[in-house]
């Protein structure tokens, strides 16, 4: 089970790139890249919360509809799955291992960054959690994401970039897991990740490797 957003693709550098574009068409300063991202908070602000901060923001200067694209679009639009990921879903499949996209989201949001990267024909399946109504680290989308491809959760693996949604997700259910730290260090106490990873290629390898 494989996070989205900031594990398979970067979500935050596609983001960052949109917001450069936004800035440039409306005539900001690019020293507001910082405010938005900050705003943002590498997509767990509720989009409504950063639309009205937005608006409230910039006022006459962007219309409500191009902030409401940026939101929808910009970073869906500018998302990509490296190849070193691409070949890490690869082999996880052809050593036949269902791999399942498990992300908190929009559905048309979500939805569009797995087909526009190419993920909807390298992973079995997928669950977000507005359609689910569910979000990590609840485990109904993980069980939800099980059901998906049709197999047990006894030997599931969770990998993803979230402490809180993914890692202690799986802590709650008694899987495995792997923290995608792209470098940094953990700093919970109360749980702990069976794994970590600077990357999620790494990741992928990691678990289907290990023993039983």
């Amino acid at each position: 089970m494989l996070d989205l957003d900031n594990t398979l693709v970067d979500r935050d550098a596609a983001f960052r790139a949109a917001v450069q574009a936004f800035l440039t068409e409306h005539g900001l300063p690019g020293t507001e890249l910082t405010w938005v991202m900050t705003v943002d908070a590498g997509g767990y602000t509720p989009r409504h919360d950063v639309a009205a901060a937005m608006a409230d923001r910039y006022g006459a200067l962007v219309p409500t509809c191009a902030i409401g694209a940026l939101l929808d679009n910009g970073a869906a639009d500018r998302v990509v799955l490296a190849n070193s990921s691409r070949e890490a879903l690869s082999r996880a499949q052809a050593e036949g291992w269902a791999c399942v996209v498990v992300t908190n989201g929009r559905i048309a949001q979500q939805e569009a960054k797995i087909r526009n990267t190419g993920l909807d024909r390298l992973v079995q399946g997928w669950v977000i959690s507005e359609g689910v109504g569910h979000k990590k680290p609840r485990p109904e989308i993980f069980h939800a994401a099980a059901e998906a491809v049709g197999v047990s959760l006894s030997r599931a693996w969770v990998i993803g970039d979230s402490p809180h949604a993914d890692i202690a997700g799986a802590h709650a259910l008694g899987l495995r897991s792997v923290w995608v730290s792209a470098g940094q260090p953990w700093t919970q106490d109360s749980y702990q990740p069976t794994h970590m990873a600077d990357d999620v290629a790494s990741a992928i390898s990691y678990a289907v490797t290990a023993p039983g």
